[in-house]
């Protein structure tokens, strides 16, 4: 997460770190696993701009998948992309992990 709330934003970036039990994990990766995100390419979304930025980074296996784009303020910014279809996948995955944490 990077927002231009925070002086000097493109200095600092907010991580989340937690240990969690093998139960939470299974849960975590069937929630991943189950949006479909890992196939999507997120070439045709809207680029991070003055406002900010939205990355996921996922390691499954022997997959790696790093997903950047602007900040999603509702489904309107969704629905005006390039690529409205994987773009919902990755707003919904994000609510998705907000909820879980």
């Amino acid at each position: 997460n990077n927002s231009n709330y925070r002086p000097n934003n493109h200095d600092v970036f907010i991580r989340k770190e937690a240990w969690v039990t093998p139960a939470v994990m299974r849960e975590l990766e069937k929630t991943i696993e189950d949006s479909k995100i890992l196939k999507e390419d997120a070439t045709h979304w809207p680029a991070p701009d003055r406002v900010g930025r939205q990355e996921l980074e996922i390691v499954w296996s022997s997959q790696h998948v790093s997903l950047i784009t602007s900040k999603i303020g509702s489904l309107a910014d969704v629905q005006s992309c390039k690529d409205p279809e994987g773009l919902r996948v990755f707003y919904y995955l994000i609510q998705d992990l907000k909820c879980f944490v």
